[in-house]
C-alpha cells in the first residue's frame, strides 16, 4: 500500500495554507480537511473522495466568535446550542456569508458548520488560522474512518497527509441541526439527540431525506445508500426459513440472540455509548472478502440509537440476497 507521509501539526498547518488536503482526527470521524476559502483546495477534497457537487461539505472552526466569520442573520438560537454543546459532535446549517465559495455548500445559499472538540483539529484550525472544510476522510459512500489506518487504506496515495491523533471517541458524524426556519430541524442524528437540542430550544422537528440525484442536498450524509462497506451488510428482519450465505458474520448487539452465533459485539452490555463508538470500526474490521454478508443486529431507536439506526439504515442493502 502506497501510504501518505504520515504529518505533524506544524507540517499540517503548511500544506493547508498552501491549498493542499489534508486527513485530521475529530472526535466523530476523521476529516479530509482543506481551506474552506479556496475553491482549488475544495475541488480536491470532492477529487480525493470522488464526492459529487452537490452533497455541500461542513466547515469546521475552533472558536464560537469564528461562527460570524462564515455566517450571516445568526439567531440566538444557534450561540444557545452553540455554548451548550460546542465544542462537540453538533453542525448548524446557517445563512452563509459570501467568503465562503458556493463550492463548498453545493450552491446553496446555506452553510454547515462546527466546532469539533477534538484537540488536534482544534490546534490545526488555530494554528492555520483558517475555517477548515472537512467531510469524512474517505471514497464516496464507503465507510467513515475512525483511525488514521481506515484512511491510509481508502485515500493512499490521493491526499498530501494524514495527522493520526489516534482513535476516534464518538464513533459516527455529527449530528445536524438546521436553524434556516422557525423550527429547529434535525437533518441527520448525530451524538447531540433530538432530547439534548430540546432542552435548549424547545420543540425541534426531525428532516427526512432530501437525496434527489444531481440537486444539492440540505446537508451532508442525506443519501439513501451511504456509509457502505464493499461487503453487503444488512440491517433488517430475517425470515425463518431463510438460509443465510456460508461466509455470514454477524454484528451482535447486547446479548440479543441471533440466526448465527455473534462474530463480534458492539456492547455486550447494550451500551449506546459504546456502540456507536465501535461502529465503523467493526465495519471495517468486516469488510474482508472472505466474507459474503454482515449481519447487524437490532438497535433501539432512541437516543442515540437513532443515529446508529440512521447510518445501519443507510448502509444497509434493501434485501437480502
Amino acid at each position: 500500500m502506497l501510504f501518505p507521509p504520515w504529518t505533524s501539526v506544524d507540517e499540517a498547518v503548511r500544506l493547508l495554507q498552501d491549498g493542499q488536503v489534508v486527513a485530521i482526527p475529530t472526535e466523530t470521524v476523521y476529516g479530509l480537511a482543506g481551506n474552506a476559502y479556496n475553491p482549488d483546495a475544495l475541488a480536491k477534497i470532492f477529487a480525493a473522495k470522488e464526492r459529487p457537487t452537490f452533497d455541500p461539505l461542513i466547515v469546521h472552526i475552533c472558536d464560537i466568535k469564528q461562527l460570524a466569520d462564515v455566517a450571516r442573520d445568526i439567531p440566538d438560537a444557534a450561540y444557545r446550542l452553540a455554548e451548550a454543546y460546542w465544542p462537540g459532535p453538533m453542525t448548524l446549517v446557517l445563512p452563509k456569508k459570501d467568503c465562503i465559495p458556493d463550492l463548498a455548500t453545493s450552491g446553496l445559499p446555506s452553510v454547515a458548520v462546527r466546532f469539533p472538540s477534538h484537540p488536534v483539529a482544534q490546534e490545526i484550525i488555530r494554528k492555520s488560522n483558517l475555517p477548515l472544510a472537512a467531510p469524512s476522510a474517505n471514497l464516496f459512500k464507503h465507510v467513515s474512518p475512525t483511525t488514521a489506518m481506515h484512511v491510509a487504506e481508502q485515500l493512499s496515495g490521493r491526499i498530501a497527509g494524514i495527522v493520526d491523533g489516534g482513535p476516534c471517541q464518538v464513533g459516527v458524524e455529527s449530528a445536524i441541526i438546521s436553524l434556516l426556519n422557525e423550527t429547529p430541524t434535525i437533518l441527520r442524528p448525530g451524538a447531540v439527540t433530538a432530547e439534548m437540542v430540546e432542552r435548549v430550544l424547545g420543540k425541534v422537528a426531525l428532516g427526512v431525506s432530501s437525496s434527489k440525484p444531481g440537486k444539492p442536498m440540505a446537508a451532508p450524509g442525506q443519501l439513501d445508500t451511504h456509509y457502505r462497506p464493499q461487503v453487503p451488510l444488512y440491517y433488517g428482519p430475517i425470515k425463518k426459513d431463510y438460509k443465510l450465505p456460508t461466509r455470514t458474520v454477524r454484528i451482535a448487539f447486547g446479548t440479543t440472540e441471533g440466526p448465527i452465533p455473534a462474530t463480534v459485539n458492539l456492547s455486550k452490555t447494550g451500551d449506546l455509548v459504546e456502540a456507536t463508538a465501535k461502529l465503523y470500526a467493526l465495519m471495517h474490521e468486516l469488510d474482508r472478502p472472505e466474507y459474503d454478508l454482515i449481519l447487524v443486529d437490532p438497535i433501539p431507536d432512541t437516543g442515540l440509537g437513532m443515529a446508529l439506526n440512521d447510518r445501519l439504515r443507510r448502509a444497509s442493502i434493501k434485501s437480502l440476497p
